[in-house]
């Protein structure tokens, strides 16, 4: 009998978290911080997981100063700030103490409405991907994270 890849990915400790593709061509994804839903981009090539600076209240995040500069391929963000120790869960994947980078995601926003796309409240990035062992099926529009035991 061969074995799936989800079947392979489940007896290795994997959970499965449904992503769903925009007309953009980005995934979005229902993620929580700090026991608080909001729907994010999952991003590959974004170094850090980052919220929206206007959703610092929403998400009770605690922030400091940052001298990191933030960039994207579009714009370079001049105000950066960071947030420590927050509670990240993505369905049953959690971790107690993610550092979150927070600018203001206003362009990300204006590019997504001008395609009758939602407006998110953050980015996924690489940190929290390689944390979560993660695997992207691009097939079956699945990522996998691997629940730590």
């Amino acid at each position: 009998m061969k074995q799936t890849r989800h079947s392979f990915l489940k007896s290795k400790d994997y959970i499965s978290i449904s992503l769903k593709k925009t007309t953009t061509n980005h995934y979005q994804i229902v993620a929580s911080v700090n026991n608080i839903t909001g729907l994010f981009i999952l991003d590959t090539g974004a170094s850090n997981t980052c919220v929206d600076l206007c959703q610092i209240e929403k998400f009770n995040l605690i922030s400091e100063n940052s001298e990191i500069k933030a960039s994207s391929a579009t714009d370079l963000m001049k105000e950066t700030k960071i947030s420590k120790n927050n509670f990240l869960q993505i369905g049953k994947w959690v971790n107690k103490s993610s550092s979150l980078v927070l600018f203001n995601l206003n362009h990300i926003n204006k590019a997504l409405s001008d395609r009758e796309v939602p407006n998110v409240d953050g980015i996924i990035g690489a940190d929290t991907l390689k944390n979560a062992k993660a695997v992207i099926d691009y097939g079956s529009n699945k990522l996998y994270l691997k629940i730590k035991i």
